[in-house]
């Protein structure tokens, strides 16, 4: 085998192993709130690859500099969103609060991918519970899983 097919070393990974962070197919909808966290992380990661540069730790500038494409992409694509305060239906961006069958209460805020954390009580736009209230009002149901669930209260905030 030729000698341009071996790798000089097999512990020694090379930076286009790491592959790219994939990136949504769907629009960037985000808050003003995660627009802030994209531009925080994309800030981050310069002050970080500049780091990783002065050391000359090329896995880890591999690494950043990867991040970094995927920060400054999604930066770039991003469409800030902001609900109509007046609106009585479930919108971006918005706080959805919805009643099990069993009259469990569950709030979530629907927000854009990079954003959502379901321990924070926040679920992204495309999700299936987010896309099931899209348009509803208070006291609609909604259907995800076989489970139904009753909008009982909508916000802003």
């Amino acid at each position: 085998m030729s000698r341009a097919f071996t790798r000089e070393q097999d512990d020694d990974r090379s930076p286009s192993d790491i592959g790219e962070r994939p990136i949504s197919e769907h629009r960037n909808l985000v808050t003003p709130e995660g627009l802030r966290m994209i531009e925080a992380e994309a800030a981050a990661l310069r002050e970080d690859l500049v780091k990783a540069e002065a050391e000359g730790e090329r896995e880890k500038i591999a690494l950043i500099s990867r991040d970094l494409r995927y920060w400054s992409a999604r930066r770039e694509s991003a469409e800030v969103s902001v609900p109509d305060p007046e609106s009585d239906v479930v919108r971006f961006g918005m706080s959805v609060t919805i009643e099990a069958e069993d009259g469990t209460p569950h709030r979530w805020k629907i927000v854009g991918e990079d954003e959502a954390d379901a321990t924070k009580g926040k679920i992204s736009h495309v999700s299936p519970m987010a896309v099931a209230l899209f348009g509803k009002n208070v006291g609609d149901l909604a259907t995800v899983n076989g489970k139904e669930w009753e909008i009982i209260a909508l916000g802003t905030s």
